[in-house]
């Protein structure tokens, strides 16, 4: 069976390292190509094609898409992407396209993905929509939003796939018109890798690390956002590793701000290690006694995955960080963080409790990318 998996990330990775997953579990049994289009990333190798488009990106503010190449215009990179994807496709001839949240979001690739779909109209090629847990709302008219969503799934799509456990969360709390759409809504559980907790094991190992002593991770994910979190941690890392025996240990993100990563380095000891990015991380969460986050979807479920007791804070743009965590720390040892408890007099006490919790097995269902991959092979 031939898959493609069309992901279009604009600032943050998340989309982009839960796509993998679920590519990385399809490509066990399935002719697997993912397509990416934001900036141009350093991936490790894969088990499955990629195919890169001319890369788009939004600003920060979310107020324009712009080329990555500054030498090309906007309108040239439209163009070409969409007559690339369209003789892509056609080349590739897959049994089922998976187009990664489009038509709940990305509303500024309709330029391409439209005549993508009507193109797969001809063709005998099933889609499918590959949508997180909970919904960004829309600064817009969020009626005619959730209307035109519909009115695509039900011409365009065949299933819509939500990468969830609907014990915990489910798409009608942040989408209105559930009972609107026509096509199977498929619940897949959430999408994590799983730790190796031998590696844990090895990573404290080479730290030097007894049992006794205790391992604080902290990450903000891409890096796009979070830089007042990493500075509050290492704040109060220079404290605490001077009082008791903690090793901290924290990954800025490949987005990270250069000079706040470069202020972090230079104050680096042997008791508290800054690096940008590790392709081990959830061995690290394995290896930890606290995690300290932001509360994106992946770093979320990669705690769980871990049975790491964390704290997290939301980014509070929008509803979505705020919401899940609020959700999960009903049954876990979780603890939501805001501004401010990052004052240094209060994050201290706030760390010392948490490290006093014990680690966990979560009943939440984490095997997300191998249903999702059942889904996509059982033909109709």
């Amino acid at each position: 069976m031939k898959i493609a998996y069309y992901c279009q990330h604009v600032l943050g990775v998340g989309h982009v390292h839960r796509s993998l997953e679920i590519c990385r579990a399809c490509a066990a049994d399935s002719e697997v190509t993912m397509i990416l289009g934001g900036p141009p990333l350093d991936l490790p190798a894969q088990p499955f094609a990629l195919y890169q488009l001319p890369g788009l990106m939004m600003d920060e503010r979310f107020s324009g898409l712009h080329p990555c190449d500054p030498d090309s215009s906007l309108n040239d990179v439209k163009t070409l992407r969409r007559r690339r994807l369209l003789s892509f496709f056609r080349n590739l001839d897959p049994d089922a396209l998976v187009i990664e949240l489009f038509p709940f979001g990305r509303k500024a690739f309709r330029f391409e993905l439209v005549p993508l779909l009507e193109s797969v109209e001809r063709s005998r090629c099933r889609v499918f929509c590959s949508l997180r847990d909970i919904l960004v709302e829309k600064s817009g008219d969020q009626h005619k939003h959730e209307r035109r969503a519909v009115e695509t799934l039900n011409r365009f799509f065949d299933a819509l796939l939500v990468h969830s456990d609907p014990r915990l969360v489910r798409l009608e709390e942040t989408f209105s018109r559930l009972e609107q759409i026509e096509i199977p809504v498929l619940y897949t559980g959430f999408i994590t890798p799983q730790p190796d907790f031998d590696a844990g094991r090895r990573i404290r190992d080479t730290l030097g690390l007894a049992s006794e002593h205790k391992l604080i991770v902290t990450s903000i994910g891409s890096g796009s956002v979070g830089s007042e979190l990493l500075q509050a941690v290492h704040a109060a890392a220079q404290q605490l590793t001077r009082e008791a025996p903690y090793r901290f240990q924290t990954f800025t993100g490949p987005y990270c701000d250069q000079t706040l990563y470069e202020n972090l380095r230079r104050h680096r000891t042997p008791r508290i290690g800054v690096e940008r990015f590790t392709g081990t991380f959830t061995d690290w969460l394995a290896a930890a006694d606290l995690s300290i986050s932001m509360a994106g979807y992946n770093t979320s479920m990669n705690v769980l995955a871990a049975g790491v007791p964390a704290l997290m804070m939301p980014f509070d743009q929008n509803r979505e960080q705020r919401l899940r965590i609020t959700k999960l720390t009903g049954g876990h040892p979780l603890r939501l963080i805001d501004q401010a408890d990052l004052q240094p007099g209060r994050l201290i006490p706030i760390i010392q409790k948490q490290l006093a919790l014990p680690r966990y097995r979560t009943s939440i269902d984490l095997d997300g990318a191998s249903h999702t991959a059942r889904f996509l092979e059982t033909r109709p």
